[in-house]
């Protein structure tokens, strides 16, 4: 088993800064502003040959009594018990705050093996920028800089040293689903995502905005795996004023496009928005497979299912080939429909299309309706071949090609799903123009006699036509 480091602390002391550097990527927030962070974030790092889980945690309040910091507070206290090494991270320029020392009462008490960080401490002597935190009687104070780097490793490795090095198994690709749950704000997201946990792994408060990162999570549902992504609700884009809001919004289109499966969470409570018909139309720019939730089912009438039903037809017409799903995520009903749904779009995404049988389909389609005329010439379409996978795309030689219409490239398209059975991803066909073998081949010079012969010959032809 991989060992779990927990990064806790007071709001905006860098611990998203430190738990980017530990997994060398950019998957946490890292803002000039208190409290960003919300949610559990996991994350991969290594040292060496030693693998390691580390969590980024919220801003953390332990005598918190209610509000979303009470629910920060309560994020922090899961993490920090399935722990196997908590990194109490504090501000070396701001000091010693009541709080930092309400935390270290918390973390003693619990028993908690604990590393003290002292960050932000670029720039300054050593001794003197830790003195005061050893009244946290917390061991010895590690001084870091988690902008910069200094002193990183030598944590690390301080707190990964009572672990033995493993043989890992599970470093190669997995080649389950990551499904990212998106949506606009509000419309049950988190609260999916907790159901198929079987936990309140997110928090899930009846407030807008209340997940601002992207936050990856393994999840396991009937046996299969699952990489599930989190995301922050996407608005308008006038409605959408600070910048961490502006980070939520990049982390979100970024999840999507990492996913192999994006789920699309409606609300069947209100009416299908011009946003919602937006974010599909990033998803499907995107290539990505994609299912579509239709949550809070269980809460309205039977007039209100058929006029949702009417508005999804209407609005989001062009999502025709990915399935519908209503489900209850408070209940959790629909969500057995809901995976089958993605099993079948990842299969789809990733399906491996043979080249004589795509060459087949394409001249049945031909045969059925050829491409329009192109001025004196009709396009010819030889054979096809895939191009790649989520989305599979397939890639068609002819000549003449740059002719072919939108319309005949959509129903050759539309042609390969039906036959290939291909529910719940969307498909692209690129249409490449044969090579000429005439193009490069260099004219020959004709001696003057060769010219007169030629001239004589089609003298003859035009006497034999007149």
């Amino acid at each position: 088993m991989k060992p779990t480091v927990v990064l806790v602390g007071r709001p905006n002391v860098g611990k998203s800064t430190l738990f980017n550097r530990l997994t060398r990527s950019r998957d946490a927030i890292v803002h000039d502003m208190p409290g960003l962070t919300r949610d559990r974030h996991y994350g991969r790092g290594r040292l060496g040959d030693k693998p390691y889980i580390v969590v980024d945690t919220g801003g953390f309040e332990p005598v918190a009594k209610d509000g979303i910091l009470s629910e920060m507070a309560r994020q922090a206290r899961e993490a920090i018990a399935e722990a196997d090494i908590v990194i109490f991270v504090v501000d070396g320029r701001a000091g010693l705050a009541p709080q930092d020392k309400r935390i270290a009462k918390m973390l003693r008490e619990r028993g908690a093996p604990v590393l003290l960080a002292v960050n932000k401490t670029e720039g300054m002597q050593e001794d003197i920028a830790v003195s005061e935190f050893h009244e946290l009687a917390l061991g010895v104070p590690h001084a870091v800089s988690a902008a910069h780097g200094e002193g990183v490793r030598q944590l690390i490795e301080d707190a990964l040293a009572p672990f033995p090095v493993e043989v890992e198994d599970e470093e190669a690709e997995s080649d389950h689903p990551r499904v990212a749950i998106v949506g606009r704000p509000n419309v049950g997201k988190s609260t999916l995502v907790n159901r198929v946990l079987g936990e309140e792994r997110m928090i899930a408060f009846d407030q807008p905005g209340t997940t601002r990162d992207a936050i990856e999570v393994e999840a396991e549902w009937q046996g299969k795996p699952y990489t599930i992504i989190d995301t922050a609700g996407l608005r308008r884009r006038g409605k959408v004023w600070e910048s961490v809001e502006k980070f939520s919004v990049v982390k979100t289109l970024q999840a999507v496009e990492r996913a192999n499966v994006v789920v699309l969470v409606l609300d069947a409570s209100q009416e299908i928005s011009d946003q919602d018909a937006h974010i599909a139309g990033y998803i499907l720019e995107a290539g990505r497979a994609l299912a579509v939730a239709v949550n809070k089912w269980d809460a309205v009438d039977a007039e209100k299912k058929k006029d949702t039903k009417s508005e999804m037809e209407r609005k989001l017409f062009f999502l025709e080939f990915a399935e519908f799903v209503p489900i209850s995520a408070l209940k959790g009903t629909g969500l057995k429909a809901l995976f089958q749904a993605v099993d079948g779009a990842f299969a789809a995404a990733m399906a491996k299309l043979s080249t004589p049988k795509l060459t087949r389909a394409l001249q049945a389609a031909v045969e059925k309706q050829a491409p329009p005329l192109a001025g004196k010439m009709r396009p010819k379409l030889r054979y096809a071949h895939q191009g790649g996978s989520n989305p599979p795309v397939v890639i068609i030689h002819g000549t003449s090609v740059a002719a072919i219409k939108d319309q005949y490239r959509r129903y050759l398209e539309n042609t390969f799903v039906k036959v290939f059975k291909l529910k719940g991803t969307p498909l692209r066909v690129e249409l490449r123009q044969g090579a000429n073998p005439y193009e490069n081949r260099k004219r020959s010079i004709l001696t003057p006699r060769q010219e007169a012969s030629k001239r004589r010959q089609r003298i003859r032809q035009k006497k034999a036509y007149s």
